[in-house]
């Protein structure tokens, strides 16, 4: 008897159809990305698997250093300090030279800069020498979001943005879990060599793989004339700005101060810190680009994206103080990545579509340091949060500082909805 045949769709449905559909979604969300952006995000990703020494920074600075809180937090500040000014420099540079210089150079030096800091002994040594480093290190910043803005079309920007921060977060993954296992299997100073040497290896690549000239068919560089008002005369701008610095205050205490309370309050070693912070690359990678793709269908706008981002931040700090179970510290980091997915990609996107034409270096830089003051001031303000009033106090704290950035958020919606061309806000 012949056997009957069963429709591919049916037997699709009958075995893994919903794995399969969201794989097709998954893949459909990076169509239409140049080959520009590719080479950008796998060098960007080369980059990010060796930056192990940030995650494990402020362990480093207690274990290995013998530093107190307050000392951690200050050096931190200069690690912001750093950063603000990196980010200045990166972005006026790439409005006169060029976002591909930029990018390579930074590269090159904050490689250097990382195989030197391990060489510093004392804290004034250190602070001087963090200072340095992420100086040169983040003049990347500024110059990776103009080159995706180059090398994007107006409605991939966004998915572009993702992409990129998809190859920093799959790079983070990495990063912290080999961390964790090389500072227990070996010494925190291999993690030194391992970051500067990708960061060179970067470099190398970048300049091989990508040519600043090879722009996509029919893209024409942005013009040199400078059109519209700076950011800092831009009023709209200017409480987008004060947002970001409010929201990444406490975002970055995931970078020194929440690898702290882990050790400090939940005894986890520093392995199973790492496999913690590998959970947020895990579920940035898998699950971003689909979420980002998923926003953009139901058109969600940039600024009530940048909301949620907000709200998830806050859930992420509150829930931490409602049990002593270990799990909660998975739940927390959940929130955050949460935030992270929705609020990251839609905020750059923001600040991009806000930018002027022949100022967008000048923008991004003025966006990125945002994150930099954050770092000035949330590393430092929190370590003594927690030294004077304790963790649990500190999780309060961050929370109502988040439900006021939160608002803020809704009256910059409100506002960008009055300008004249309120489109994509």
């Amino acid at each position: 008897m012949k056997r009957p045949e069963i429709p591919p769709d049916v037997f699709i449905f009958s075995t893994n159809q919903p794995m399969k559909k969201y794989y097709r979604s998954y893949l459909n969300n990076f169509r239409g990305l140049s080959r520009e952006i590719w080479l950008l995000s796998f060098v960007t990703f080369i980059n990010r698997a060796g930056a192990m020494v940030i995650p494990f920074l402020s362990l480093y600075l207690e274990n290995e250093q013998g530093f107190s809180l307050p000392q951690i937090g200050w050096i931190m500040t200069s690690f912001g300090a750093g950063s603000f000014v990196g980010t200045w420099i990166g972005g006026r540079l790439t409005d006169s030279i060029g976002f591909y210089k930029v990018i390579v150079l930074s590269l090159l030096t904050g490689g250097l800069g990382y195989i030197g800091l391990q060489f510093l002994d004392g804290f004034y040594a250190l602070c001087i020498g963090v200072f340095f480093l992420i100086l040169m290190a983040d003049a990347y910043r500024p110059a990776i979001f103009v080159a995706c803005d180059a090398y994007c079309k107006p409605e991939n920007i966004t998915r572009g943005i993702a992409l990129l921060r998809l190859a920093i977060n799959l790079g983070f993954s990495f990063g912290p879990l080999l961390g964790g296992i090389i500072i227990t299997k070996i010494s925190y100073h291999s993690l030194f060599w391992i970051d500067g040497l990708t960061c060179i290896i970067a470099a190398v690549l970048l300049f091989i793989l990508l040519k600043p000239e090879k722009l996509p068919e029919g893209h024409t560089p942005e013009p040199v004339v400078k059109e519209g008002r700076s950011p800092y005369r831009n009023g709209l701008y200017l409480l987008f700005f004060v947002i970001m610095i409010l929201n990444g205050m406490l975002f970055v205490q995931y970078f020194s101060l929440m690898p702290l309370f882990y050790k400090m309050e939940h005894s986890l070693p520093e392995d199973l810190i790492g496999l913690l912070l590998f959970l947020n690359g895990v579920l940035i990678v898998v699950f971003e680009m689909p979420l980002v793709g998923w926003l953009e269908r139901i058109q969600i706008s940039k600024t009530m994206a940048t909301f949620w981002g907000v709200v998830f931040l806050a859930l992420s700090f509150i829930v931490l103080n409602f049990s002593p179970w270990i799990g909660i510290l998975v739940i927390g980091m959940f929130f955050m990545t949460l935030g992270e997915m929705i609020g990251s990609p839609f905020s750059n996107a923001l600040a991009l579509s806000m930018a002027p034409k022949g100022r967008k270096g000048s923008y991004m830089a003025f966006y990125t340091m945002s994150w930099s003051i954050a770092h000035v001031v949330g590393h430092n303000g929190g370590m003594n949060l927690v030294d004077r009033f304790g963790f649990q106090n500190t999780w309060y704290a961050f929370f109502g500082i988040l439900t006021v950035v939160a608002l803020m958020t809704l009256y910059l919606l409100k506002r960008l909805k009055q300008t004249p061309t309120p489109t994509g806000y």
